[in-house]
């Protein structure tokens, strides 16, 4: 009974010894108490599960959620994002130019950018353990390093192994090796900011994204391939130089532990996130890849509007990953902003199938410019939330990040073939399986958020 009385009452009933009483009766905050005893401040209000609303139970560790050391770090992850994912979401720069160079098939070129998107996902679990185990530091500089030496191979490549082995094997280990672990990082600074924080981050492949198409349409006509790629890789080595000096971590190492959680995925939640991200990324880079290939084949665009196109696509980006961020953080919550992106997505795959003019073709990489880069934003935000172990983070982004790399591998090549199948001037079929595979994803995120919920309330989606 003497929990349900007022507080001061309580301690006038309270037995044991005088300091005993002393601490009960006390009215100073737990901050301020003077008998040297280290009490916890109080939780932080923001649930750590992106599925959680915002009167769910709060969490027992509170990261800095901000202050300079924090942002430093968001900065290093836009730098990273900016040297992997902008890189590799630039692809379009290289597509056109290998299948005439190498006389190749556009599924075939797809492969060299395919097997790189799958990498930097599938190393994630081992990378992500690293993290988690205290060894970021190392992993940043030999990630950086095969970046750079990847970069600067492609430049003197001359058939499709040399680019495969160059490209896709050494650069996407590098990237692979480099990512994971720096998505961890962010999210243990920040709770009720995080989803800000790493778009933020995210927001390095639309910066990316930018400079990477502008150097290669100013760059190629006037030095050639070999010498814009070269140039490309000096700007991706002053980023890691750049990160490697201020990268902090957080949490002290977990030594001890598995390399993959399997627990994790007897989360119901968890193991329906993955699955809805699987065929979401499925899906989401075939635009890309082939928005460039689309103006050139479809639409008779030249070399010129074809860039311009890309350039957009990226540009739009940067709001696509800024805007949901903050709507999630401020208002909804990541998951509630998650699903009606993946939707729009769909729609604007779907839609694709009518443009058939530069002009339509410009409104329509807006919308999926802006649809695209906000699921890129918004997948590692909503996952870096999945887990209230903070020591567990790496391992677990890890995880998901491998399983959707067989996503990232197979999506392009398929596409490619579908186009293959009507002659090369046809992308009715990709478009059609592009569109349902990410309203497959919606809907199993759907099931994730309806899952996460107590029984009873799942009217509340």
């Amino acid at each position: 009974m003497s929990d349900l009385l007022p507080r001061g009452y309580a301690a006038d009933k309270v037995t044991g010894s005088p300091q005993d009483a002393a601490a009960v009766k006390s009215p100073l905050p737990a901050a301020s108490r003077t008998d040297g005893s280290e009490l916890a401040s109080p939780p932080d209000p923001t649930p750590t599960s992106p599925f959680s609303s915002r009167d769910d139970k709060p969490p027992l560790q509170v990261p800095p959620d901000g202050g300079l050391t924090a942002w430093l770090q968001v900065l290093a992850g836009h730098l990273v994002v900016f040297s992997t994912w902008g890189y590799i979401i630039s692809f379009g720069i290289f597509q056109p130019y290998y299948a005439q160079r190498l006389s190749l098939a556009p599924s075939a070129v797809a492969w060299i950018g395919s097997v790189q998107i799958c990498l930097i996902l599938l190393v994630g679990t081992f990378a992500g353990r690293a993290f988690d185990a205290g060894y970021f530091r190392r992993a940043l500089v030999v990630g950086c390093l095969m970046q750079v030496i990847g970069i600067m191979t492609t430049s003197v490549a001359s058939t499709y192994w040399q680019l495969f082995l160059a490209q896709s094997l050494c650069q996407g280990l590098g990237c692979g090796i480099v990512f994971a672990p720096t998505v961890a990082n962010v999210s243990t600074y920040f709770t009720r900011k995080r989803s800000m924080a790493i778009s933020l981050s995210a927001c390095g492949g639309a910066t990316g994204g930018i400079v990477f198409p502008l150097m290669a349409q100013q760059l190629l006509p006037r030095i050639g391939f070999g010498w814009t790629v070269r140039a490309m890789g000096l700007v991706i080595v002053a980023s890691s130089a750049v990160v490697l000096c201020i990268v902090r971590t957080r949490m002290p190492p977990r030594r001890a532990g598995p390399v993959v959680e399997l627990a994790a995925f007897k989360e119901t939640s968890y193991l329906l996130f993955t699955i809805s991200m699987f065929f979401t990324l499925w899906a989401t880079y075939f635009a890309y890849y082939y928005a460039r290939s689309y103006v050139l084949d479809i639409l008779d665009g030249t070399q010129s509007t074809s860039l311009t196109m890309l350039l957009v696509m990226n540009a739009v980006g940067i709001p696509g990953r800024l805007v949901p961020a903050l709507l999630a953080d401020r208002y909804f919550g990541a998951v509630n902003v998650f699903i009606p992106i993946i939707f729009g997505a769909a729609i604007c795959v779907f839609s694709w199938v009518g443009v058939d003019s530069l002009a339509a073709d410009y409104v329509w990489v807006c919308f999926y410019g802006f649809f695209g880069a906000a699921i890129q934003g918004m997948f590692p935000s909503t996952l870096a939330g999945l887990s209230e172990d903070l020591s567990k983070n790496g391992t677990r982004i890890g995880m998901v990040f491998s399983i959707v790399s067989v996503a990232a591998l197979t999506g392009p090549p398929l596409a490619g073939k579908l186009i293959e199948v009507g002659g090369g001037h046809s992308y009715l079929g990709a478009q059609i399986w592009g569109g349902a595979c990410l309203v497959l994803g919606g809907l199993l995120l759907i099931a994730a958020r309806w899952a996460s919920l107590p029984r009873g309330e799942g009217k509340r989606i």
